[in-house]
């Protein structure tokens, strides 16, 4: 979905907050479009399709859970000065409508995961969209597409670069595809069991033929909680299926997926890149995220 947003300036408390700390916002001195990503992972897709002809930021740094951010007062000049801004959609990112209200102006906000069936999980009794699509490769085509056609509504004279850069990313995404599905051909059939810290890789294990045999968090958010209850029937799930890892980004919390690893000895890989790309290696790009979590998972698992 790509639509126009005029916002104005409210008179809350978060906003006086935010206007008297960013004041007004500084022109594009070099006149290019200003595109803003909220997520790392965004940028650098954006980055592979807008290529030198505009700069590319992310409003989260690298490393940041978009699930537990807290929003700065110069989060609102940034967006302030952008003229497009590219979001995951599927409330993934809920701390982005105060800070849409207060920056004030018109952009473009494009959608990356529009067209896009998500899958959907019980969560506090309500169903709700996943929103990690960008866990399988060929979605991220979709998202590719979307953020060109963006792209050129907001650029058209750019229009034969973005198409290029788009398609040459795309065919990337396929080939990453193709290297996933051969890397988890070492892993054996009944090994493809993910039990993940919060409900993060079902688009992952849809697309690779893996089952997700349980969570410590049943949710979408790794900010979430849970219950000695539920602890002890993922412990018992566990045994039953002979899961051979738990698996976490990061960004996550370890000490509950620590204590049912001493209940059940096995193994917890803590060092997913899920969430946010690193400042360098080893996730400083989509694709290396992806290779990077997929060596790791097949390690764990093979």
């Amino acid at each position: 979905m790509k639509k126009i947003i005029n916002s104005m300036i409210g008179f809350t408390a978060l906003a006086a907050l935010f206007l008297t700390a960013c004041g007004p916002a500084a022109p594009n001195n070099d006149g290019a479009l200003s595109v803003l990503a909220s997520t790392t992972i965004l940028a650098d897709i954006t980055r592979n399709i807008a290529g030198d002809r505009l700069p590319v930021d992310s409003l989260l740094p690298a490393g940041a859970d978009p699930h537990a951010y807290q929003a700065a007062p110069a989060d609102v000049a940034r967006i302030a000065k952008s003229k497009v801004l590219i979001l995951n959609g599927l409330e993934y990112e809920r701390f982005i409508e105060p800070l849409l209200k207060n920056a004030g102006g018109d952009r473009l906000i494009i959608t990356a995961s529009d067209g896009v069936s998500p899958l959907a999980i019980e969560e506090d009794g309500m169903q709700v969209s996943d929103p990690h699509m960008w866990l399988d490769p060929i979605l991220v085509a979709t998202y590719a597409e979307n953020i060109r056609d963006g792209l050129i509504q907001a650029d058209p004279a750019g229009e034969e670069v973005y198409k290029a850069n788009a398609d040459a990313y795309i065919a990337q995404l396929k080939d990453l595809d193709a290297w996933i599905q051969d890397q988890v051909q070492a892993i054996p059939a009944e090994r493809r069991l993910l039990v993940t810290n919060h409900e993060a890789l079902g688009y992952f294990a849809a697309r690779y033929g893996f089952t997700v045999a349980g969570t410590v968090l049943s949710s979408l958010s790794s900010d979430a909680g849970t219950s000695a209850r539920d602890m002890a029937a993922l412990i018992e799930q566990i045994k039953v299926v002979k899961a051979p890892a738990i698996f976490l980004g990061d960004v996550e919390n370890p000490d509950l997926a620590d204590q049912i690893a001493q209940e059940t000895h096995i193994k917890v890989v803590s060092d997913l890149h899920l969430e946010s790309l690193t400042d360098g290696g080893p996730a400083a790009t989509y694709i290396d995220m992806m290779k990077y979590n997929v060596t790791r998972i097949v390690d764990a698992l093979k």
